[in-house]
């Protein structure tokens, strides 16, 4: 089955959903409120217009045209229409080095110069100076500072780590408006490029006003060995034409859905290769794997 067609939580009818399809006359805007779709590209053009409203699950009731869609179709791709990346012109952001596994294995990247052969070796010996948990380290803090010293001390320290417990995070573009992918496509990856890995990623929807207005899933797709030659290259490796996957909707936050939800959630990534590779979910899912969180069930 295409896990496509199970993408939207089990509880979608009663929640507020921002989605882009391709219809027959182009890209639309669709809102799911109640379970009951309406078409917001006649009062606003665009997701990212709709989205910029004072008040944009309002005016679903207010300014929506109701339509009629065929869900379970669409997002099994059977239908006329399909599915598209649920942001359209809005800037493609992302943030770098957000928890320490990550942090690691940047540094890592760039120690072995974007040679995977040597990550082992590497990882290992990065390790027995850190330690196995810095996630209590609070970035920018004494305690952090006081690492941070050690590891120049060392000869260890790296523009990751000041990213990763320094005072100020990374933030960068990861694709142009336009760029990214909707469920169920392919993702884009540079033919430059033979180290590179899918990234499971919560996806925030912010307003122009800094307001955080709901989640989607997305793919931040990284190509490791050219980061690894050097942190100046982050636009190679992060901004490729589809590098970036989204969808298949934005919730967007109500009474039933909060960012709570979002902190509380669990992401898992299922990789299968053509060639017979297999990556299972974590551990930590084997028996929860029917019943992800409820708030959305697969990416």
């Amino acid at each position: 089955m295409n896990k496509t067609a199970t993408a939207l939580p089990e509880d979608w009818r009663e929640g507020h959903f921002a989605l882009r399809i391709e219809g027959a006359d182009g890209p639309q805007a669709i809102a799911l409120a109640g379970g009951r779709a309406f078409d917001m590209t006649p009062a606003f053009g665009t997701v990212s217009a709709w989205l910029a409203a004072e008040d944009p699950i309002g005016a679903i009731a207010a300014r929506g045209e109701p339509v009629v869609i065929d869900m379970p179709a669409l997002l099994a791709g059977g239908g006329l229409a399909r599915l598209l990346a649920p942001f359209d012109l809005q800037a493609l952001k992302a943030c770098g080095v957000t928890y320490v596994r990550s942090m690691i294995e940047r540094v890592i990247e760039e120690r072995c110069r974007g040679d995977a052969t040597q990550a082992e070796g590497v990882r290992a010996e990065f390790r027995a100076i850190i330690g196995e948990d810095l996630t209590a380290l609070r970035p920018g803090s004494p305690e952090a500072m006081r690492l941070k010293e050690n590891l120049l001390a060392r000869g260890w320290w790296s523009q990751y780590l000041e990213v990763g417990i320094g005072p100020d995070a990374e933030v960068f573009t990861k694709g142009q408006p336009l760029s990214a992918v909707g469920s169920g496509a392919h993702i884009g990856i540079h033919p430059a490029s033979a180290w590179n890995n899918p990234e499971p990623e919560v996806v925030l929807a912010i307003s122009p006003r800094g307001t955080i207005l709901g989640a989607t899933l997305g793919n931040d797709v990284n190509l490791r060995d050219v980061e690894g030659r050097s942190a100046l290259l982050l636009g190679r490796a992060k901004d490729n034409n589809a590098a970036c996957a989204l969808g298949p909707a934005i919730r967007l936050f109500d009474a039933g859905f909060t960012l709570e939800d979002i902190r509380n959630a669990e992401i898992a990534l299922e990789i299968t290769g053509p060639e017979g590779f297999h990556r299972p979910r974590p551990a930590r899912w084997a028996a929860s794997a029917a019943t992800p969180p409820s708030w959305w069930t697969s990416w």
